[in-house]
């Protein structure tokens, strides 16, 4: 097992993948952006009204259903917020998976 593996190196390979089969998707960044300070510290921003916590990384549209796909290491596990949002999205018939690679995705049928 990789333990130095990074959840954005995921990312960036999963959306790869869906670029090369055209799927409609697009990556969420629900980090808020920072302003750096004279001395050097950070400041993080807020971020915009109405961005709930817990967004899936990155969202796929296909068949008329909205698939929320949350990456994660071998090791990674989600957080509270995460976890209310998967149930919110299913609430909604929604589809949301939790994904470590590019063959979970394929996996899903995507």
């Amino acid at each position: 097992m990789d333990l130095k593996e990074k959840e954005s190196d995921i990312q960036n390979t999963i959306c790869e993948y869906l670029e090369t089969r055209r799927r409609c998707f697009f990556r969420l960044n629900n980090i808020p952006a920072f302003d750096r300070k004279a001395g050097g510290g950070i400041t993080m921003r807020r971020l915009p009204k109405y961005t709930p916590k817990g967004l899936p990384d990155i969202v796929v549209i296909a068949g008329g259903a909205f698939i929320g796909l949350e990456v994660k290491t071998k090791i990674g596990k989600q957080s509270k917020e995460q976890k209310e949002f998967e149930a919110l999205i299913k609430k909604h018939s929604g589809q949301y998976h939790v994904v470590r690679s590019v063959e979970d995705v394929i996996a899903i049928g995507l």
